[in-house]
């Protein structure tokens, strides 16, 4: 089963991309949803609110322990900011998870929202169609992190070229939302980690 952080955002969207490729979810705002869960995805929201949220809820210190004990996560947009070691301008802490710097709402308003095509070659030859909705840039990336998608060089003005897509073994973070997408490729990459993640855990019981 995979939970979903249902504190605020959108979350909805992601349990059914998961309903529709047969994964049961949970919608998870205490720390006893976490319980029996076998990966969890961090929506995309306002991080500000977001990282309140789990700090109201005592659901940060739960968090920072699974993430420690190598339990698949994925954020998305905000998710990726509260997982981030370092972010500019945020008021709460963060889980400290994503060895990262990332910038807020880097591209602008909503209203500078956009799409476009990005090649993530773990998922295959076909280009991805990514929503960036006041998405942050990736300004460093740490060195064990895995960068799978960068923007392409015609990218958004000071962006050009930055990373939109990482991976730091078992975390998984971009800077868009693949579940606006239509096109299920990310989630299913993400059930392969947990997946993967599940076999390592059963070989040494």
């Amino acid at each position: 089963m995979i939970g979903v952080l249902a504190l605020q955002g959108d979350f909805i969207e992601h349990e059914y991309v998961l309903r529709s490729l047969g994964e049961e979810t949970r919608q998870v705002r205490r720390i006893s949803d976490l319980d029996g869960l076998a990966g969890l995805i961090m929506p995309g929201g306002e991080s500000t609110t977001f990282s309140h949220l789990m700090l109201e809820f005592n659901l940060q210190e739960s968090l920072k322990r699974l993430i420690a004990s190598r339990f698949p996560v994925w954020g998305t947009c905000a998710g990726m900011i509260v997982m981030a070691k370092r972010v500019s301008d945020l008021e709460h802490p963060t889980l400290d998870a994503l060895d990262l710097s990332v910038r807020r709402n880097a591209y602008g308003r909503q209203a500078e929202s956009f799409e476009t095509k990005v090649d993530v070659p773990v998922l295959g030859a076909k280009p991805f169609h990514a929503v960036f909705i006041r998405a942050p840039v990736v300004e460093e990336v740490g060195q064990n992190v895995e960068i799978l998608a960068r923007l392409k060089p015609e990218g958004d003005g000071t962006a050009q070229g930055s990373t939109v897509a990482v991976r730091q073994d078992n975390l998984l973070a971009t800077t868009f939302h693949p579940e606006l997408s239509g096109d299920f490729r990310f989630h299913r990459y993400f059930l392969e980690v947990v997946k993967a993640h599940k076999s390592s855990q059963s070989s040494f019981k």
